[in-house]
């Protein structure tokens, strides 16, 4: 038997322009041999379609795209997601599910069993859930199918306890399937591709068959999908795997008894690559995405000389093309010499547009009409982010009048402490960096410099962008350091009080000095009102501050 996995990239909402996709893709795969073509999770509406689904016409909608498409399929059945409506009277009103198209029509209709929600998922809010996996019969074999959730139920995994029990694995073991087939549409962060080749091998192993998981890519608002769909045989071995943050379509081949060893198809050589070029595929393919699909062809990047910038700046440059780019600085009466040069020589690098703002006669201007009302008061953080709105003010204007995407370029560790300004430096359509770490930055960083020196290119980032003390240049001889304590040290405290869900009792007992975890845990939380008003921001670690982190702004709660 010859499965095609489709690994395509789709758009929410787009239903014409998915069906189009949808059928490109069933046509290509049969043409090379097909018996069978798979397709990932909602493939038809995009994932996630959120509260669209409520919409009065959407799923109804969606329901004539499946059946558009089934009427173009022909003798060889394509298996596509899509949301189904519930007309059962009882409970909600639509199911994930997945439709067998073949010889025109929707031959048989899965549902999804297990509906997460937590984290960035929310799909209890709309789906009603189906109370056994379904098996298909096709041309002498029994193939099982199971939508995405469906297979997290690895005791690895916690999330399992939500489902009272139910485990899909167990049903179809009992079954004796001869091949079972997974749609997903998973979203990345650095880490789980390695979780999920565990769960597919596992549940592999489980029910004694192949099981091929077709998983979709692209990125959709703030999650991105990397692809990797997988096959695995029945001992639990990975025999095919396709690339990660690219579309692919695979045709693999399994003999008839469908047992381990018998499909035909290599792992991609980026199927399973380092985690400083995954996160630098995810950030490129989730901002070009982003841009594209919202119609945007050109980014916009204030150019502050530090190393923040100049990675956005890189990541812009590989999203939309050096040519479509403009790197502009903003310099204040304090900027530094350094910081003006490497804005400028890494714009060079990069083969970006390049042009210089100064700012010193609009901050004196607004210093000027202010001053009468701050008459005796003293210098204080209020000047400072004159320079930062006036910063915003100036390169919003650039987008409007040119039509460029403006990226924010603050970082996880500065989003969380409230390290920027609103109306300023937090301005802007997408933040691209803020779901990676100070930390994390400077190693992408060097990635980036050691990638192009690999490739016999020059290095974008100049190296005193990376060696430089980091500094918001808000006042003379300002440095991060002055109120926070080494990026090391706050990153660590971060991924605990963030991330982990640590209070600050359990971080001092782990070590952390008292002062420094009460001071770091005070501005998180006095900060959250700035993170409601933030740009979205692109998801790469387990838990980004947006959707997936809901913590109220007005609340008195301390750990």
């Amino acid at each position: 038997m010859r499965i095609g996995l489709a690994q395509i990239n789709t758009t929410v909402g787009d239903l014409s322009g998915n069906s189009r996709r949808i059928l490109d893709a069933y046509r290509a795969l049969a043409a090379q041999g097909a018996e069978l073509v798979v397709f990932p999770e909602l493939v038809v509406s995009g994932y996630p379609p959120r509260d669209l689904l409520f919409k009065r016409r959407f799923v109804t909608d969606v329901e004539s795209a499946v059946a558009e498409i089934a009427a173009a399929v022909g003798e060889v059945p394509a298996l596509v997601g899509f949301v189904e409506t519930n007309t059962s009277g009882q409970g909600r009103p639509f199911f994930n599910a997945a439709a067998w198209c073949q010889r025109g029509a929707i031959a048989v209709v899965a549902r999804k069993c297990l509906l997460p929600t937590y984290d960035v998922f929310d799909e209890d809010r709309y789906f009603e859930p189906a109370p056994e996996p379904r098996v298909i019969a096709f041309s002498g074999r029994r193939i099982g199918v199971t939508i995405c959730e469906d297979i997290w139920t690895h005791p690895m995994i916690s999330t399992r306890r939500l489902y009272h029990g139910l485990d899909p694995i167990r049903q179809l073991a009992a079954k004796k399937c001869d091949v079972v087939l997974n749609l997903s549409a998973s979203p990345w962060h650095y880490g789980k591709d390695n979780v999920r080749e565990a769960l597919v091998t596992g549940a592999a192993k489980a029910m004694g068959c192949p099981v091929l998981y077709c998983n979709a890519v692209g990125g959709n608002d703030e999650l991105i999908f990397d692809g990797r769909s997988v096959v695995a045989s029945a001992q639990g071995a990975v025999v095919a795997g396709l690339a990660a943050f690219q579309e692919e379509l695979r045709v693999v081949s399994l003999r008839a008894t469908l047992q381990a060893g018998d499909a035909n198809g290599a792992v991609t050589a980026s199927y399973s690559q380092s985690e400083m070029k995954d996160v630098f595929d995810a950030l490129v393919l989730g901002l070009r995405d982003y841009a594209g699909k919202s119609g945007f062809k050109k980014g916009l990047v204030a150019l502050s000389g530090g190393i923040d910038s100049a990675v956005v700046g890189v990541i812009a440059a590989a999203a939309f093309g050096p040519e479509n780019v403009t790197g502009v600085s903003l310099p204040s009466a304090i900027s530094s010499g350094h910081s003006r040069d490497d804005a400028r020589i890494l714009a060079g690098n990069l083969g970006i547009t390049f042009c210089t703002i100064g700012i010193a006669e609009a901050v004196a201007a607004t210093e000027t009409a202010l001053g009468p009302v701050f008459a005796g008061r003293p210098r204080d953080v209020a000047e400072e982010n004159i320079q930062a709105r006036v910063r915003g003010v100036l390169m919003m204007a650039l987008s409007n009048k040119f039509g460029s995407l403006l990226l924010t370029t603050g970082n996880k560790s500065e989003v969380a402490v409230g390290y920027c300004t609103l109306y300023g430096d937090m301005c802007g359509g997408l933040a691209v960096i803020s779901d990676v770490f100070k930390t994390q930055v400077y190693s992408l960083a060097r990635w980036i410099n050691d990638d192009a020196r690999r490739a016999g290119h020059t290095p974008p980032i100049p190296q005193s962008s990376i060696d430089k003390p980091p500094s918001a240049e808000l006042r003379p001889g300002q440095t991060d350091q002055d109120s926070l304590p080494p990026y090391d040290l706050l990153d660590a405290i971060l991924r605990g009080y963030v991330e982990e869900g640590l209070s600050r009792r359990d971080l001092i007992t782990q070590g952390y000095a008292e002062t420094v975890v009460n001071d770091v845990a005070r501005k998180v939380d006095l900060n959250e009102y700035k993170r409601k008003q933030a740009a979205p921001g692109l998801k790469i670690t387990p838990l980004a501050f947006g959707v997936g982190r809901r913590i109220p702004i007005v609340q008195k709660y301390v750990s």
